[in-house]
């Protein structure tokens, strides 16, 4: 492999669920098997069962999907790093910063399963349901949707929430306020403003008690070292390179918007010109080609996409 080539392991968040992900992989690797059984004995339930079989309303539940995805990107990571050169950085989306924590040896997956359970829990209980909602503005720049945000307020809470690529830009807060938000985003030229079907209002200052309840959490139960690799973090999409930073991005992170497109671009700037999206789904590949097409993004979630992955990279370097 051309050493200096740097590559970048990029990790999904919430929304990239889907029934039967890293099934296939648990059923060939043994690191994939043993990382689903780790999850099911450290949160005393079959999680693994939920991922692999569903019911898809059980998986969609925020306290399941979140250790979900975090357990089948660390399956996949597992799996791929014994089969790859190591990265130069990790970055992950939202929840994902936590398997890219898991990466860099921050803290140790038993405990990042536990904590994401619980951030899950405690983002559902902040907020009753209905009071909050979300919606995804497209084809509208930044300062307009904040501009929109501003207007459609009107005492109430209404913010981006996740800066995704040019093309995207998720909105959080007050159910009323969000959908004003989204009347405003169309009579103002937005391609399309539509309202997701999420259970909270992540992102946003709604969420400031799940955020302490997590800052508790974390302080209390969590061990966090210095990251091997740099972290581009989600908070303000600079590189988080000790254990206090680390610390203090992932509470922060629980009611600041998610800044995925100034991730990506200073993970360019640092030179990355091959991103790998470790985990189910391929959101973050479609969101790089909205950013930057001339990169490089490949995906490992199944066995089909590790052996297109590792050939990939192969050619690359040939």
């Amino acid at each position: 492999m051309n050493e200096s080539r740097k590559i970048a392991l990029i990790f999904p968040g919430q929304g990239s669920q889907v029934v039967g992900m890293g099934k296939e992989l648990a059923e060939t690797y043994p690191e994939a098997r043993q990382t689903f059984e780790e999850a099911d004995y450290v949160l005393g339930y079959k999680l693994s069962q939920l991922c692999f079989e569903g019911p898809e309303d059980q998986l969609r539940l925020t306290e399941i999907t979140q250790p979900a995805i975090l357990t089948t990107s660390v399956a996949a990571l597992r799996v791929l790093q014994s089969r790859i050169p190591k990265p130069s950085f990790v970055c992950g989306h939202s929840l994902g910063e936590y398997s890219a924590h898991v990466c860099a040896g921050t803290f140790c997956f038993a405990d990042a399963v536990r904590t994401v359970r619980n951030r899950g829990k405690y983002m559902q209980e902040a907020v009753p349901v209905g009071v909050g909602s979300m919606a995804a503005i497209l084809g509208m720049e930044f300062a307009k949707v904040e501009a929109v945000c501003h207007d459609a307020a009107q005492g109430e809470i209404c913010s981006p929430a996740n800066i995704n690529s040019p093309e995207q830009i998720v909105i959080s807060g007050s159910t009323a306020a969000v959908e004003r938000a989204t009347r405003l985003a169309d009579e103002r030229g937005a391609k399309r403003a539509k309202i997701l079907p999420v259970s909270a209002p992540f992102h946003c200052s709604l969420m400031k008690p799940a955020q302490d309840r997590l800052e508790n959490d974390l302080k209390k139960n969590v061990t966090i070292s210095k990251p091997v690799y740099p972290v581009a973090c989600n908070l303000d999409a600079e590189m988080v390179t000790d254990d206090n930073r680390a610390f203090d991005t992932l509470v922060r992170q629980v009611t600041g918007a998610v800044k995925w497109e100034q991730c990506m671009r200073l993970l360019i700037a640092e030179g990355v010109d091959t991103f790998i999206e470790v985990g189910p789904g391929k959101v973050l590949c479609g969101l790089m080609r909205q950013i930057d097409r001339s990169k490089t993004c490949l995906n490992v979630g199944d066995e089909a996409s590790l052996t297109k992955t590792l050939e990939a990279l192969q050619k690359v370097n040939a």
